[in-house]
């Protein structure tokens, strides 16, 4: 176990398969998001990569202008439930927008920020779904899924590995990834983010650790 997961941490399986990295890790501040809003203070981000550990091709779009999402790794990949649990909430129908790792396009995609969190989660969270582990939780959150992906429905009882959508870039996200939290309730006003940590293999056995801060894995196959 890394440093800094705590011994309360929800343990969950990793909800994809192939190379990926960890962006705004909790292993590196707390919160991790900048903000306790809307239960993300442990919350943590994956970008699919190549062997390149790039999410996708570097050309001059990609340093001067906005790029289109399917040219990243992990767009369209495949996200699975990363606990037994049913499912309680499901958003999907919000637009995958263009992918941004230009400074120039991210000025004023930021100015925007005020705006989206105004508009409430499904501007931040996109298309997502969320897994209850219990009667009374907590509560799984997968965030930025693709338009249209998403194959589950309130209700459904789900098995570690079961298929949930695709990944995306809807809502608040600047480029392809899956965005996963754990809060104690499911009023994002007022919920309470809770510490998370994984498994490296898929299961109940195994190491479990906290993925530091652009830590490139291989989370296996499917």
């Amino acid at each position: 176990m890394l440093e800094r997961m705590p011994p309360d941490a929800v343990v969950l399986d990793l909800p994809f398969s192939g190379r990926w990295m960890a962006r705004n890790s909790p292993a590196r501040r707390i919160p991790s998001h900048g903000s306790h809003l809307f239960g993300t203070t442990y919350a943590i981000d994956f970008v699919a990569v190549g062997r390149n550990g790039l999410p996708a091709p570097r050309s001059w779009r990609s340093a001067l202008w906005v790029e289109a999402p399917e040219i990243f790794r992990g767009f369209g990949e495949p996200i699975v439930a990363p606990a037994e649990g049913t499912v309680v909430l499901v958003h999907d129908g919000e637009p995958d927008h263009s992918a941004r790792r230009s400074q120039i396009t991210l000025l004023p995609y930021m100015l925007g920020q005020a705006r989206r969190v105004r508009d409430g989660v499904p501007a931040i969270a996109g298309n997502h779904v969320v897994l209850a582990l219990g009667r009374g939780g907590p509560f799984v959150l997968l965030a930025h899924l693709r338009c249209g992906t998403v194959e589950v429905d309130e209700g459904d009882r789900l098995s570690v590995g079961d298929r949930i959508g695709e990944c995306g870039n809807s809502g608040n996200s600047t480029q392809p990834h899956v965005h996963v939290q754990v809060t104690e309730s499911l009023n994002w006003s007022t919920t309470r983010g809770l510490p998370v940590a994984f498994r490296r293999v898929r299961g109940h056995g195994g190491e479990t650790w906290l993925p530091r801060e652009s830590e490139i894995f291989d989370a296996g196959a499917p």
